[in-house]
């Protein structure tokens, strides 16, 4: 595909309030909670670009995840807005690196940064396969996202 035939997309940020039950006993958002955050911004991406994680299920392809990790910069309390980036920053036939950022919606302070590496993988044959080769559509598209 050449760089003239690529569609276009404006990703925005999924925004995120804090709420109670995502709390530890401090009042502040538990560590274990922004890993589930990472997956909520995941699908609201895939839904913003017409690929929506259940769509892909459908057609036999998973994202599972292979490695995670989080630096947590400033607290998030309860209540408390917050704006999470996305962008894909490796892409390969089989495998893909996703980086967040999290930031308060309000003031733009810096709370958290990520990343999580996937596979992926065919639920029907039960292997890891070449997104290029098993859904092209989808992997034109995170390729045109690729930073």
């Amino acid at each position: 595909m050449d760089n003239d035939d690529k569609t276009i997309f404006t990703i925005k940020p999924y925004i995120k309030k804090a709420h109670f039950y995502e709390t530890d006993q401090m009042g502040i958002i538990h560590h274990s909670n922004y890993i589930r955050w990472f997956e909520e911004a995941r699908a609201d991406f895939m839904e913003q670009i017409g690929h929506g994680y259940k769509k892909i299920a459908e057609k036999g392809i998973d994202f599972p995840i292979l490695d995670v990790s989080c630096e947590y910069k400033s607290m998030v309390r309860f209540g408390d807005c917050v704006q999470i980036n996305m962008s894909i920053s490796e892409l390969k036939n089989s495998r893909m690196t996703v980086n967040y950022v999290i930031t308060d919606a309000d003031t733009g302070e810096l709370r958290t940064t990520g990343k999580t590496q996937h596979c992926f993988y065919n639920n029907i044959k039960m292997k890891p396969v070449s997104l290029k080769k098993e859904l092209p559509e989808v992997y034109e598209v995170f390729d045109s996202l690729c930073s």
